[in-house]
């Protein structure tokens, strides 16, 4: 009897146990949903260095989000207000804003489906990867184990940023027809080239076989991962996007040299101290450099279905930008007048900027994804020019031509000016023939054909188009070759000025 009752005992022992942990479940489960709650709104706040990989050291999470733009919530433009923010963060090099913009265009969230654009996401994405604030160290680094790890998880959650960038890219141009993955190479060559010296020092890491696919360190993780492994794919879309090549990053070396930057000559000297095959590629570079012009004269101003235009947000600061910029004005408002008719913006050009309306000055300035205010900015005026001869105006073509030569609006450029003299010539301008004489007759910088015979053939061909000062010139010349010879005594005296 003593033995059945103690296992009874035990028994009902058992039985309490067993309710208070069914009990305590029941309590875990109902408090579940407060928890999931509470981590839902405290682990956004805190940000990268608490985040999974603070428990699990393997893994790593999105770094915080910026807001796109302040004061615009709720108006009926806000969409386009922050995508022109973001563009100004992302030509201005903010990695998050690069970012942020490729997730806009790939339509990631419901909300910007009618942004849709896979040729401009994988730009961005291609510009946060080439972004030196994506992958250059923050925090100190100390060894747990194997590997050296962030003191700070910053380093970290910047990497999952990359190694995710590294995968939309793939994702992207492996759809993509040979003609957009130009487009978006072209796309990156400007916005890097519109940095100045430090974007040609990209663009040469960029090329440099030394340096990772996107210009980071060869070591770099992300960098790694992209070639793949036989057990792990890489992303061989994004690596194939720009071709590594010694005297294209020695050009853009070359270029960032030419801006005035001295750690660009520093550079320069190490790329030609790396091997004695890159320093015998000087003198052929320093031809290619004079005439190399930027794939775009200006960002294109396409847009979605959703109306957006891809504004041109490149920083136009600098001394010589400014000067040629301040001097739009000695540029007769004619000019712009004809771009615009040609445009289809105003019916007629105007010859004065104050016969243009203020519904015309907003129809330019939204064309171009600039703000309305319905005054024509400088630059916008520059813009209204460079957009008419990108769409095929000769006389805009030659007009820019000449603010190139000039330097009146952009900074001289000789290399550009002949592009732009050689397109107006193509489709029949006698003017831009005569230009062009003048090119290779006095052996401008920047042109490297300086043939003088080539020189006579166009000018006779604008002389036959009837051009006048070019034939004004060639009937001198011809006075100057049909002179009859001198008399012997005359071979004593200098030339008089009836001689010429």
């Amino acid at each position: 009897m003593r033995e059945a009752g103690d296992a009874i005992a035990r028994l009902l022992r058992l039985r309490e146990a067993a309710g208070r942990v069914i009990g305590d479940h029941a309590a875990l489960l109902r408090r579940a949903p407060v928890g999931a709650l509470v981590a839902a709104v405290v682990i956004p706040l805190v940000g990268c260095d608490t985040g999974p990989s603070f428990w699990f050291h393997k893994r790593a999470s999105a770094c915080p989000r910026p807001q796109a733009a302040q004061g615009v919530s709720g108006q009926f433009n806000q969409q386009q207000q922050e995508i022109r923010a973001l563009r100004q963060g992302g030509f201005r090099g903010d990695f998050f804003a690069q970012l942020e913009l490729a997730r806009r265009y790939e339509g990631q969230r419901a909300s910007d489906k009618n942004l849709e654009d896979p040729v401009e996401a994988a730009v961005w994405y291609g510009m946060a990867l080439a972004n030196s604030g994506g992958y250059a160290p923050i925090a100190a680094y100390e060894r747990r184990g194997k590997e050296p790890r962030a003191v700070s998880r910053f380093d970290d959650c910047r990497a999952f940023e990359r190694r995710s960038a590294y995968g939309a890219l793939d994702r992207l141009l492996s759809r993509m027809s040979t003609e957009e993955r130009e487009k978006v190479r072209n796309r990156v060559i400007y916005v890097l080239s519109s940095q100045g010296a430090d974007g040609f020092r990209t663009l040469a890491r960029i090329h440099d076989g030394y340096f990772g696919p996107y210009g980071e360190p060869s070591d770099n993780l992300q960098a790694i991962e992209a070639y793949g492994k036989p057990s792990r794919p890489g992303a061989p879309a994004a690596l194939d996007l720009f071709r590594r090549n010694d005297v294209d990053a020695y050009l853009y070396n070359y270029l960032a040299v030419q801006t005035g930057d001295v750690s660009a000559y520093v550079m320069l000297k190490d790329f030609e101290r790396s091997s004695p095959q890159r320093a015998s590629y000087g003198s052929f570079v320093e031809t290619k450099a004079k005439r190399w012009i930027p794939t775009y004269e200006f960002y294109p101003p396409e847009s979605p279905d959703s109306g957006v235009p891809h504004s041109d947000e490149s920083d136009l600061s600098g001394e010589a930008r400014e000067g040629a910029l301040s001097r739009i004005n000695e540029l007769p408002f004619v000019h712009v007048g004809e771009a615009l008719a040609y445009l289809r913006v105003i019916p007629s050009p105007v010859l004065d900027e104050k016969l243009l309306s203020l519904n015309d000055a907003q129809s330019v300035q939204a064309m171009l994804g600039r703000p309305t205010t319905g005054r024509l900015s400088p630059i916008e005026k520059v813009r209204a020019i460079q957009y008419a001869a990108v769409n095929g105006s000769s006389k805009a073509q030659l007009v820019l031509a000449v603010m190139y030569s000039e330097g009146v609006g952009v900074p001289r450029d000789y290399a550009r000016a002949y592009h732009w003299y050689e397109e107006a010539e193509r489709q029949g301008s006698a003017e831009a023939k005569y230009a062009m004489s003048t090119f290779f007759s006095l052996g401008v910088q920047g042109v490297a054909d300086q043939d003088r015979a080539k020189a006579v053939v166009y000018q006779i061909d604008s002389a036959l188009s009837g051009f006048k000062p070019s034939a004004h010139r060639l009937q001198q010349l011809l006075a100057q070759v049909s002179r009859p010879p001198r008399q012997m005594a005359d071979r004593g005296r200098p030339y008089s000025e009836r001689d010429y």
